[in-house]
């Protein structure tokens, strides 16, 4: 649970505070005000990485040096500072060497409107998400990750060299098989540990009986080496490394077919919705702690019966903080608060309290 947030220098926000309720806090705002980018601050400031990008760059504020995140999250007090040079969190006020603890503290789950391209876009989509769920089922996924993604870099940088320094390359294949099998394990084991919670989630929200699978689909053969072994001319040719966990992707199948091609709209919707309640689900059954849920305005893309199906699948224990353009489809009494985000005369977005009846 979250209680509060500060933050400065993130996206449009020079500096914007929040304070949250426990049980729901409602964010209303028009279109292009910010909304999504405070509930990816968020994400930021409990687990150090966007689930919307594989890097923090791109949210610093245009013109500023470095961001600020500040807030209290379970009880422990976090604070995030990024800029393209320097990271350095604190936890309790005491500076972090590794993220370790710092990362102990909470679990998230974001819902987006964009979240349909996990079922029809492409697939760095998909391996983002297994990513920023295993990084939060497993202490030591994000640094398999970040080793993998290292030697990567490493070796295609020599492949992209003229001529190509082969004893360079060979010298990064090594770690890059060694970081590469264990990620890719890891990966098999989050989609294997989430299809279940996110298959009960599809039957509780989807309006007819319908069959729906998940696959993993590996980047490489079983044998890592011996794919890279087969693939070294057209390496040479393209200048990059062509398998391996860079290249893993998942699937999402509807009655034996690939949703992307076969799968209605409101199908592929669903699915989306499912994976992330399904996501929840597993991290509440594996923490006895349910994370936080950051539901970024997909409540209007929905009809009238499935957002109900919706909104029935969130009862629970986790902390809710929803971004809508309007609340005009909030039925019943509800606990929480209510926020609009606005535009101030000096061009600066605030955000303001509204009464919640």
């Amino acid at each position: 649970m979250i209680s509060t947030l500060a933050l400065r220098d993130f996206r449009c926000f020079s500096r914007l505070t929040c304070e949250f309720h426990p049980e729901a806090t409602y964010i209303i705002g028009k279109n292009a005000m910010g909304k999504t980018s405070l509930l990816e601050a968020v994400a930021v400031l409990a687990r150090l990485q966007s689930p919307r990008l594989n890097s923090l760059q791109p949210v610093l504020k245009n013109g500023a040096r470095g961001l600020v995140l500040d807030g209290y999250v379970s009880g422990s007090h976090l604070q995030f500072y990024y800029s393209p040079s320097r990271r350095k969190l604190a936890l309790d006020s005491v500076e972090q060497k590794d993220a370790k603890a710092y990362l102990q503290t909470a679990r998230v789950v974001f819902f987006g409107n964009s979240d349909i391209d996990l079922v029809r876009g492409g697939s760095e989509g998909r391996r983002r998400f297994l990513d920023f769920v295993g990084s939060q089922l497993d202490s030591s996924y994000r640094e398999i990750l970040r080793s993998y993604e290292r030697a990567l870099r490493s070796r295609n940088a020599y492949l992209k060299m003229s001529p190509v320094r082969s004893r360079e390359i060979a010298a990064y294949t090594g770690p890059l098989l060694k970081y590469g099998h264990q990620l890719t394990t890891l990966r098999a084991r989050v989609l294997e540990r989430l299809e279940p919670f996110a298959l009960a989630a599809f039957n509780q929200i989807s309006d007819q009986a319908e069959a729906f699978a998940l696959h993993y689909e590996a980047g490489a053969t079983d044998d890592f080496a011996a794919a890279l072994s087969a693939t070294l001319e057209e390496e040479q040719r393209l200048r990059t490394t062509v398998v391996g966990p860079h290249r893993d992707d998942m699937q999402f199948v509807v009655h034996g077919q690939p949703a992307e091609l076969f799968g209605s709209e409101g199908q592929q919707r669903t699915m989306a919705l499912a994976i992330k309640l399904g996501q929840a689900r597993l991290l509440e059954t594996e923490f006895d702690q349910p994370p936080i849920l950051l539901l970024d305005d997909v409540f209007g893309e929905l009809d009238r019966e499935r957002r109900n199906r919706l909104l029935q699948a969130l009862a629970g224990r986790s902390q809710r903080i929803v971004t809508t353009t309007t609340l005009d489809w909030l039925s019943g009494s509800f606990n929480g608060f209510r926020y609009e985000l606005r535009e101030s005369g000096d061009c600066e977005r605030v955000l303001v309290s509204l009464p919640t009846n």
